[in-house]
């Protein structure tokens, strides 16, 4: 597996995201002996970026991380992210906040549950609104000078924050969205992070799990998945997306590779400084999106690829608390 550099830190250029473990997707019987396996074979093909947040389950799945981590974890860069619920004296809540105070209780319970001593990359999960981002990231250094974490990083922050952020510390990562059917970060994010030195980390590289050609139709899809209320899922748009799947599959027949190793392959060709988390419960899976590493496009792939018509609908019903 090759390494890229997120802002200084070294990370397996495809990780793995372990959201999907305990939340959000198609299953709600989740079997925490099979992610465990997932994550250790992840481990030992060489993956060593793993990320997940406070709100998934919520807590579940750091718990989760943590348990699978017990005898491996100086083997992992860890990934966790706070701010979108808010820790009060009656228990933590939903609710997007990142003042100074809420980060250091973040912090405090993501560590209990990981099992460590360090963070090695905390990200603010969404801006917050109502506190300047100076104030999170200057305590955010706080915790750096500590020892708490080892790096800082933000997730779908609009450019002059992340400019803001960068001048009170520096930023390792970014995390948004980004692949073949999510090209948004291309025109303003992807120059600016180029120009400040900071990593990008695109969560959902495979289209929620559309691009890999495995979800043909939404009754797949269970009554509780998040993508049954997706835009891009709805029963007005899932059909005319299906095309943007099968071009990606008749580049994948042309390579001898899956279209999610296509699909990650195009992605880990727009930079080095580039690192997808590709996320999965399943050993197959993630044995499958390892070995992306290894394929090699043309140029002519590539831009065939990458002119792909874009798909029909938002990302989120709601995307007001993005690009903040």
């Amino acid at each position: 597996m090759e390494h890229v550099s997120l802002g200084g830190l070294d990370v397996s250029r495809i990780g793995l995201g372990c959201m999907g473990m305990s939340a959000f997707y198609t299953g709600a019987n989740t079997d925490d002996s099979e992610s465990i396996r997932t994550i250790h074979r992840a481990l030992d093909l060489g993956v060593t970026f793993l990320d997940t947040a406070e709100v998934y389950g919520p807590f579940t799945n750091e718990e989760l991380v943590g348990r699978a981590l017990a005898k491996r974890r100086d083997e992992v860069v860890l990934a966790t992210k706070f701010g979108v619920m808010t820790h009060t004296p009656n228990g933590p809540r939903s609710g997007v906040d990142s003042s100074p105070q809420n980060v250091r209780a973040a912090v405090e319970g993501s560590l209990k549950r990981l099992g460590t001593d360090r963070i090695d990359l905390f990200y603010q999960h969404r801006v917050d609104p109502d506190t300047p981002i100076e104030d999170t990231v200057g305590a955010l250094a706080e915790l750096v000078r500590e020892g708490k974490i080892r790096h800082i990083g933000l997730s779908e922050a609009a450019p002059e924050t992340i400019r803001r952020a960068h001048a009170v510390h520096p930023v390792a990562a970014l995390q948004t969205e980004y692949s073949l059917w999510t090209r948004d970060p291309e025109a303003e994010i992807l120059p600016l992070l180029r120009e400040l030195g900071i990593g990008f980390v695109p969560y959902s590289p495979l289209g929620r799990g559309f691009l890999t050609g495995q979800i043909r139709s939404r009754e797949q899809l269970a009554d509780d998945d998040f993508r049954k209320s997706n835009p891009r899922f709805s029963d007005e748009n899932f059909d005319r997306n299906l095309r943007l799947v099968d071009e990606v599959e008749t580049v994948a027949r042309e390579v001898g590779a899956t279209p999610a190793q296509t699909a990650l392959a195009w992605l880990l060709a727009q930079g080095d400084f580039i690192a997808p988390i590709p996320g999965t419960k399943r050993v197959s899976r993630v044995e499958e999106n390892a070995a992306a590493d290894a394929v090699r496009l043309t140029p002519e792939q590539i831009r065939r690829l990458g002119s792909l018509t874009a798909p029909a609908g938002d990302r989120y019903s709601d995307m007001s608390p993005l690009n903040r």
